[in-house]
């Protein structure tokens, strides 16, 4: 077997079918030390430590501390002390767990709760001392650009209404790509309309109403997505998922149409909590908030009549991260940084990952196969995830893939998507018939895409016992269509890798797409 040492890491540029510029993992300043957000929220106090500025931030540490900070501050205009108290116990601990983790950069955000209150400057000088460093306190606008931002961060190509849902306020949004519409802030957040409606989900449905009577962005959201953003809006998904018995557990990405999502909302808002299927998988102390952030959701889909629902796990934190990032990060596709950091990171031979995007690319081209752009990108997604468990048990490596797909932290990936990702991953490891694959999982796909990704997989099991997974061997053995043929080209030196097991690979990929097969030897 050939030395993998004759194969370093390369310094790769692959602007040409990704967009991603392959560098040095870590942060953008050059130091390699993590970068650490604390948030103060109206409901929750949390830090963050992320691994370094990247176009796919990963995290290294995420601890939060329900404070109910705003909890009374819309009748008594006071934060609590209780709340104050708890607050504050958690940024002297996340001062030290910084400390630990050797946090380079550290930003610390105060929202609704601390900029309402008559005693929130008192509240900020004691915070400020107990955390060790100076405190942004957002207004409503700032507030809802990096949410905006964060969404634009982990969503492809978003276009729609950015809802931020916390304790003390909604910030609402206009998001089209990268473009940003003037924020506006309510007084609309769980604990709001907690105190407001006197813990009346009648009264707090009225309030909402009367709130968003007049709002031109709602009226804006017709027909499109509405990203909603925040904690509860993520216990109303998670409680979803479970009456659902939905086959991924990834919150982010997911998508509910918008007349089901208004339909659970009701339900949600009417009834008692504690009575909901699968409550338990909602925090205890989420769970009063539901009802209020049912409300509003419900109202926004009745006013505006979105398309959809989508969830999204990043917000103004990682909007803050996204507003870090020079220019040519930003216009980098997160899912591919991310897939291309884990193929650095995990595969045997990175630069055959690589060669295998370009390799399919040549015969997708030459097979005239309808390929939109986003299958493209998710295909070149899928290449630089195929190899990352090649150390796992032989018998376990499909199982490892598809849970690496379901359950990682990629951003800029719907469900759909994942499935894609997942049974390609299935497809390559365990072969192209359905038997062993997971139904759920194929109920996620279409008919398209199950297709696909058999397609993609037959290329990949192809090529990995072509060049037994090592770079600079597939691009001297092309794969094309010819006329009603699919041919693989072997070089005269590497004649004798023709087999009846290589051409058995080959013709499973030609019947997949009503071809012939051919091996040929290059003169």
């Amino acid at each position: 077997m050939e030395n993998l040492s004759k194969h370093p890491v390369p310094k790769l540029s692959l602007r040409g079918w990704t967009g991603v510029d392959v560098r040095p993992l870590g942060n953008a300043a050059g130091d390699g030390k993590p970068v650490a957000i604390v948030d103060i929220g109206s409901n929750s106090v949390r830090l963050v430590a992320y691994e370094g500025l990247s176009r796919a931030p990963r995290q290294i540490f995420n601890e939060k501390s329900l404070c109910a900070l705003g909890d009374g501050v819309a009748t008594t205009g006071l934060l609590s002390k209780s709340g104050m108290e708890k607050a504050l116990a958690a940024l002297r601990r996340f001062k030290v767990l910084c400390e630990i983790l050797d946090v380079g950069e550290l930003n610390v955000l105060a929202t609704a709760a601390a900029r309402d209150a008559g005693n929130g400057p008192e509240f900020l000088a004691a915070a400020t001392q107990a955390i060790g460093a100076p405190i942004s306190l957002l207004s409503g606008p700032r507030e809802a650009e990096l949410s905006a931002h964060g969404v634009v961060s982990g969503v492809h190509k978003p276009d729609g209404l950015v809802g931020d849902l916390g304790g003390g306020s909604l910030e609402l949004i206009d998001v089209k790509g990268s473009q940003l519409s003037k924020g506006v802030t309510l007084p609309l957040g769980g604990l709001t309309l907690i105190d407001a409606s006197k813990k009346s989900a009648r009264a707090a449905a009225r309030i909402v109403r009367d709130a968003l009577a007049d709002s031109r962005l709602v009226e804006r959201l017709e027909g499109r997505t509405f990203y909603a953003v925040g904690g509860t809006w993520r216990a109303f998904a998670k409680l979803h998922m479970r009456q659902r018995n939905y086959p991924l557990a990834v919150m982010h990405g997911y998508v509910i149409p918008a007349q089901d999502a208004a339909d659970f909302a009701n339900i949600v808002a009417r009834v008692n909590t504690e009575t909901l299927l699968s409550i338990d998988a909602v925090n205890a102390q989420r769970r009063p908030l539901l009802p209020y952030g049912a409300a509003v959701i419900a109202e926004i889909i009745r006013r505006g009549r979105p398309k959809e629902i989508m969830i999204s796990s990043a917000g103004v934190r990682e909007g803050l991260l996204y507003e870090k990032l020079d220019a040519h990060q930003r216009r980098e596709d997160p899912l591919l940084r991310a897939t291309a950091d884990a193929n650095l990171l995990f595969s045997r031979a990175p630069a055959h990952a690589h060669d295998l995007c370009d390799w399919t690319d040549h015969f997708i081209k030459s097979s005239q196969l309808d390929e939109l752009p986003e299958e493209k990108r998710l295909r070149h997604a899928a290449c630089l995830l195929a190899d990352v468990n090649w150390r796992a048990h032989p018998d376990y490596r499909s199982e490892e893939s598809i849970n690496l797909v379901e359950n990682s932290s990629l951003t800029a990936i719907d469900h759909s998507g994942r499935a894609f990702l997942a049974l390609t991953m299935a497809y390559r490891y365990l072969g192209l018939d359905d038997d062993e694959i997971s139904p759920q999982i194929r109920a996620l796909a279409s008919a398209r895409v199950l297709d696909r990704a058999r397609i993609v997989a037959a290329m990949m099991r192809l090529a990995y016992i072509a060049s037994g997974a090592m770079p600079g061997v597939l691009p001297r053995t092309p794969l094309a269509c010819a006329k009603n043929k699919v041919v693989l080209t072997l070089p005269i030196d590497l004649a004798d890798l023709a087999s009846d097991r290589l051409y058995s690979r080959v013709k499973q990929l030609a019947r997949l797409i009503g071809r012939d097969a051919a091996i040929a030897v290059a003169g």
